[in-house]
């Protein structure tokens, strides 16, 4: 769930921190109070896009903390899959700053990217904002709501579909390549010959570049590096130097030797001094040593820099590497085999390929039983809660259509949504006769259908209440007190019906800060809810009746709220 959420310097908000409640938490405010804020917020922590301008005026950065707690063990597999650290205790911290030009996005203290941001999100939290609901009027959405409802039985069959499907597209396109003339046949395979001969004759070795430009490098420094060497022997070692550093230390030895016998602690100053002689020694042995292996020869240098020629000629031709040379050679000689007898081998390929095509669609056919059954069981499900949603007398249906033409990674159906809201008239599709409020009731109906399939813990709803008023407002507040029995609902709404049935309530308003506008958000105690309520039902004034309207509407509420209770432990 979402323990918390701290925004500083974004829009009219100076800094905010407000502790979100298991339930049902309910946000009001006046239009204008910067309702919306809080749930942009959340978007943006969550990786929306960073807009500067909505940094506080005269402020540097704007900064958005989400504080969430893993309570499943589901959802920390799949954080720990991601490699998102969650803290012992099980609490997850999501922060996002923004500045000008740029913004910087936290999990735990550890940098993350956009997409990792959005795999997090989609395990820990469902936002349904305004305009969500409009998706429902867009055929390729209804696949999509399926597929997420049938998913426990389609996961693996997905899996094997996009192996198989890629495959499938792969002959289809080696297939497509042997449709050539007899002239372009020729011209392919005389090139492939040349290419082919021109790999194979240089013999590349993979390593064998990398040696190759050490041994160069060195050759073309080789007087540099004998300078330098030389320089350091006669430095340490006997040279031209009147007295070198071995033969300081030579002497250094020499007079502590003469005197070592008068005092203990010379000896092992003596002692130290001796290994420094002999590593000394060894060190100007070995620099003699390479000194003379920098001797080289002309032709060797030569030879060295055609071989280094000839390889690198290669990996610009073929690839970036020898690794991608001998790639491209073996693929080459491939396809010189396949072109060299080009009927044979189109056979082949247009007999794999119909055997993969078979496949392809047998697990299509899986799919689309799979969806079927999953879509008979879906649709009875929401024709119930859509009932619960003051949907008196209403028909639903998910037609799927299946077609051989219109094979995807994801299978050969299309799913629409069918409704009719009147008894008598025929089922229609859903872009065709809902209204805004049936939009939002509907998809209101989903969230509470799949949430009972998925582990996400958190719902937002930003007005979910859009276009509904009255007996149809009372029965949407009554499906959220029933969502939320299991999940952690935070809802934006204007209905007193919704909010009455808040477990924790908050408000939203506006006001002054030192000469400039500025929005709060606190929660209500029980008497100022009440007050809320009041405010939404409508009056200029509180009188009493408005406020005992307000008191009775909380009892309906918590009446309903026990027997949601009393029916889910029954």
């Amino acid at each position: 769930m979402l323990y918390s959420l701290h925004v500083k310097n974004l829009a009219l908000i100076k800094e905010q921190e407000i502790e979100f409640s298991k339930g049902l938490n309910i946000l009001t405010g006046e239009t204008g109070a910067g309702k919306s804020v809080v749930i942009g917020s959340v978007n943006l922590a969550l990786g929306a896009k960073a807009d500067p301008s909505l940094i506080r005026t005269g402020e540097e950065y704007a900064l958005v903390e989400l504080v969430f707690g893993v309570e499943n063990d589901l959802q920390r597999k799949m954080l720990e899959d991601l490699e998102i650290p969650v803290e012992e205790d099980g609490t997850l911290v999501i922060q996002r700053k923004v500045m000008q030009g740029r913004s910087v996005s936290k999990v735990s203290g550890e940098t993350v990217t956009a997409k990792q941001l959005k795999d997090i999100s989609n395990i820990l939290i469902n936002i349904h904002g305004q305009n969500d609901h409009q998706e429902l009027l867009y055929k390729k959405k209804h696949i999509e709501i399926l597929d997420n409802y049938c998913m426990d039985d389609l996961g693996g069959l997905f899996e094997r579909l996009s192996g198989e499907y890629a495959k499938m597209k792969d002959l289809e396109k080696k297939l497509s390549e042997t449709d050539i003339d007899e002239n372009t046949r020729l011209r392919e395979t005389e090139l492939l010959e040349y290419e082919v001969k021109e790999i194979s004759d240089a013999e590349p070795v993979i390593g064998e570049d990398e040696q190759l430009e050490v041994s160069y490098r060195k050759m073309v420094n080789g007087r540099k590096i004998s300078e330098a060497a030389n320089t350091a022997l006669n430095l340490t070692g006997s040279g031209e130097m009147e007295e070198s550093a071995s033969d300081a230390v030579g002497r250094a030895v020499r007079e502590l030797t003469s005197v070592a016998s008068y005092d203990s602690e010379i000896e092992g100053l003596l002692s130290q001094i001796s290994d420094v002689e002999n590593l000394l020694a060894d060190f100007n042995h070995a620099l003699s040593g390479y000194i003379d292996s920098l001797e080289f020869d002309d032709e060797e240098f030569r030879t060295t820099e055609d071989r280094l020629n000839t390889l690198n000629h290669l990996k610009d031709k073929y690839g970036g590497s020898i690794e991608q040379v001998l790639k491209s050679l073996e693929e080459k000689e491939e396809r010189l085999k396949a072109i060299s007898d080009l009927d044979a081998h189109r056979d082949r390929l247009r007999k794999d390929y119909e055997d993969c095509l078979a496949g392809v669609k047998d697990l299509c056919k899986k799919i689309s039983d799979v969806r079927r059954k999953g879509a008979q069981s879906l649709q009875e499900k929401l024709k119930d809660a859509l009932i619960d949603l003051n949907f008196l007398d209403v028909q639903f249906e998910i037609k799927i259509d299946s077609s051989d033409d219109k094979i995807t990674s994801k299978g050969y159906d299309e799913a629409q949504f069918m409704i009719s809201t009147n008894p008598g008239e025929a089922l229609r599709p859903l872009d065709q006769i809902a209204s805004g409020g049936e939009l939002s009731r509907i998809m209101l109906a989903l969230k509470t259908v799949v949430a009972d399939r998925d582990d996400i813990s958190t719902l937002i709803f930003d007005e979910i209440d859009a276009g509904i008023s009255g007996r149809t407002a009372w029965k949407v507040s009554q499906k959220l007190g029933e969502l939320s029995a299991n999940h952690q609902i935070i809802c934006i709404t204007h209905l007193p019906q919704i909010a009455a049935m808040a477990d924790t309530h908050y408000m939203i308003e506006k006001g002054l800060d030192g000469g400039r506008t500025v929005t709060s958000i606190y929660a209500l105690s029980e008497k100022l809810s009440e007050k809320e309520l009041g405010r939404l039902l409508g009056g200029d004034e509180l009188t009493e009746a408005t406020l005992l309207n307000a008191r009775e509407m909380k009892q309906m509420a918590l009446d309903r709220k026990k027997q949601i209770k009393d029916m889910r432990n029954t």
